[in-house]
């Protein structure tokens, strides 16, 4: 997904395999309730469940902010189960960061990745109360 600035930065479902044909990125945050399996680039893990906001937030935010830093010049995923909503969530709060009012954020991503990111009501919430590091 693009960001204004430019910054590029793959959102995507792990039920889905990679595509073969696709580049790997050099880091990825995961966004699970469990541990991640293991990637063979560098990887960030904010334990997120299903439905729900992460359960450490500052933790959370400090992830996310390392993740739009390193898109400047880093190929960067997140990732979560489906790709929507958790996905979602976190590449509208890279919005954030990037420059896009915490109240427009959902409707960028929706209208730039997914027109279902951002599942839940307390997930939109969650974003339009996001502030960087």
């Amino acid at each position: 997904m693009p960001l204004p600035s430019g910054r590029l930065v793959r959102g995507r479902g792990l039920r889905r395999p990679l595509d073969p044909g696709a580049p790997t990125p050099s880091y990825g945050v995961y966004l699970l309730g469990k541990r991640p399996p293991e990637v063979a680039w560098e990887s960030g893990w904010i334990r997120w469940p299903d439905f729900r906001l992460p359960t450490d937030r500052e933790a959370a935010r400090a992830v996310l902010t390392e993740a739009w830093e390193r898109a400047a010049d880093e190929r960067v995923e997140l990732a979560c189960g489906g790709g929507r909503g958790r996905t979602g969530t976190a590449l509208a709060c890279l919005a954030v960061l990037d420059g896009v009012p915490p109240q427009q954020a959902v409707a960028y991503v929706r209208e730039h990745y997914d027109r279902h990111a951002v599942e839940t009501p307390w997930q939109a919430r969650y974003v339009r109360r996001f502030r960087g590091a």
